[in-house]
């Protein structure tokens, strides 16, 4: 199974994530595309480290929200979704041209994924704006939600993303950040369940029952303490699952 991390998070002065460290071990990248974290230096430094280790590039396009880290909702209509996302993918693409090589993905970012994850609209909006930039594109998101199934219904090819540092809802969405037990901090306990999603595609909800879950790839968050030690391992058990 795909390991994927969302990278190129920085911004001016301000430092986030392990990105050298962190990129040999994953196998695709959602760069920030400087709406919700990244800047041009950062966008254009990151593209040529993924180049470097012959890892997928993805735009990680988010709401124009640095202070909050697109981690906020916003309001928008239909065609002010697309039109943002189609800004981003194309900014990031042309840091991909000038370093010879291309995108791959599109994962959205924060509270945009989320809504579009539940909300048909704003699923359309990406999608559409995906494939009219590059139908070839991969469209990234949520296991079974309205963001890949809107992403088919354009006809894109799609990525079903679950994810190790997140606790999932009974109804196979994340559990919003704003509640405490949105985010695994334990390396055990996200190792279990992403072998759990191996195994059997299923993963154990946060009141305590198993829902069935598609996989195609793993996030992890390049923001988080953890995150370094969570790729090593990861990639071990990815490994090891895929030699059985």
């Amino acid at each position: 199974m795909e390991l994927n991390c969302d990278l190129g998070e920085s911004f001016g002065n301000f430092q986030s994530g392990n990105d050298q460290a962190i990129i040999p071990y994953v196998d695709a990248v959602n760069i920030a595309c400087g709406f919700h974290a990244g800047d041009v230096s950062t966008m254009q430094a990151t593209v040529k480290l993924a180049k470097k280790h012959h890892v997928h590039i993805g735009a990680h396009p988010g709401f124009p929200d640095l202070q909050g880290f697109g981690r906020r909702k916003m309001e928008l209509n239909e065609s002010e979704v697309y039109g943002i996302v189609l800004y981003q993918i194309g900014a990031l693409a042309a840091f991909a041209r000038a370093e010879d090589t291309k995108i791959h993905h599109v994962k959205p970012h924060g509270a945009l994924y989320n809504m579009a994850c539940q909300n048909q609209s704003i699923a359309h909006a990406i999608a559409r704006a995906v494939y009219d930039y590059n139908p070839d594109l991969i469209l990234y998101g949520l296991a079974n939600s309205l963001l890949t199934k809107a992403g088919e219904d354009v006809g894109l090819h799609v990525a079903h993303e679950v994810f190790a540092d997140r606790t999932y809802q009974p109804d196979g969405t994340l559990t919003p950040r704003s509640e405490e037990n949105a985010v695994i901090d334990n390396i055990e306990t996200s190792l279990a369940q992403v072998e759990l999603i191996m195994k059997e595609q299923c993963v154990i909800t946060t009141g305590g029952n198993k829902i069935n879950i598609k996989a195609d790839t793993i996030c992890v968050h390049s923001d988080t303490p953890e995150a370094l030690e969570y790729v090593r391992r990861l990639k071990v058990l990815s490994e090891r699952n895929r030699e059985k």
